[in-house]
């Protein structure tokens, strides 16, 4: 009687050649722990490139996908560096003008192996009209022996900013018809990234009227009010405002490097009243921002 024996199949984890002339055996490994790794690296949503709000801070947000095989909780944290290609790096001191740092970024959701980050930045509007580079690493709680992070980038560009603020209003005060006021100041302050010339013109009620200042009664023309960088100049002395725009001569406010002090420049302005208006009188003065001639 012929027995047919059955039993479970032996898995070999090697396998001979002819008569064992050579043996392949088989390599195993568990890898239990493996690096984060960063994505991809979204600057404002991909919205193109960031033009700073004059003399304040802009929000600059990087947005992060990260990938970590043991899981996205296990993240121990992500920072991120925000700074200009040209003038700084990763590992650059913070500086407002070209190098922005936050070292916890917010985790917004988990799902499996991934998480998503946001690293935001209050940028600065003097920060450098330059390609800038955001840059994202995720940190593991596992030690890699030192190695226990992962980075990704990408770029932008900060536009120009052409921008300038001035003490309000030029307040003449209470003078009579044939008065010249005092030398009234009116500081300029340099509200962008970008070194700049100023150019001024005035109006009485509309642009291009000739006026500097329209009266209860009567009118003011334009010519009588003037201005100057010397505080000590007559009235004479000075440059009459006029309907168009007009440099002012040598006045350059270059772009703010040091963070506790904004540029600032006096400008001089006097008026003369002549024959014969009467009352309140108000008119206009634009003070305008220009691209530093070089």
């Amino acid at each position: 009687m012929l027995v047919l024996l059955a039993s479970a199949p032996f898995l070999l984890s090697f396998t001979a050649g002819p008569n064992y002339r050579n043996v392949s055996v088989d390599a195993i490994v568990n890898v239990t722990q493996s690096l984060p790794e960063v994505l991809s690296v979204l600057i404002n949503d991909g919205s193109g490139n960031i033009t700073l709000n004059a003399g304040t801070t802009t929000l600059i947000t990087c947005n992060a996908t990260i990938r970590d095989y043991n899981g996205g909780g296990t993240l121990a944290n992500v920072t991120a560096t925000f700074y200009d290609n040209n003038t700084a790096s990763e590992g650059s001191p913070d500086d407002n003008n070209n190098h922005y740092s936050n070292t916890s970024c917010t985790q917004v959701n988990v799902n499996g192996y991934y998480a998503n980050y946001t690293c935001t930045f209050n940028v600065y509007y003097y920060a450098n009209n330059a390609t800038w580079v955001c840059n994202v690493t995720a940190t593991d709680t596992y030690d890699f022996n030192g190695s226990d992070s992962g980075s990704n980038y990408n770029t932008t560009a900060i536009n120009p900013v052409l921008a300038l603020n001035v003490t309000s209003p030029i307040d003449y005060g209470d003078l009579a018809v044939g008065d010249t006021s005092g030398a009234i100041e009116a500081n300029v302050t340099n509200f962008g990234n970008r070194d700049i010339n100023v150019t001024v013109y005035g109006y009485g009620a509309t642009p291009g009227d000739g006026l500097a200042m329209v009266c209860q009664v009567g009118n003011i023309t334009i010519a009588n009010e003037r201005y100057s960088l010397n505080s000590a100049d007559t009235w004479a002395a000075m440059t009459p405002l006029a309907s168009t725009p007009a440099y002012i001569a040598n006045l350059t406010l270059p772009q703010q490097t040091n963070d506790t002090q904004a540029v600032i420049n006096s400008t001089y302005w006097r008026l003369y009243v002549p024959p014969n208006p009467f009352g309140q009188c108000n008119g206009t003065v634009v003070f305008q921002a220009e691209e530093a001639n070089p």
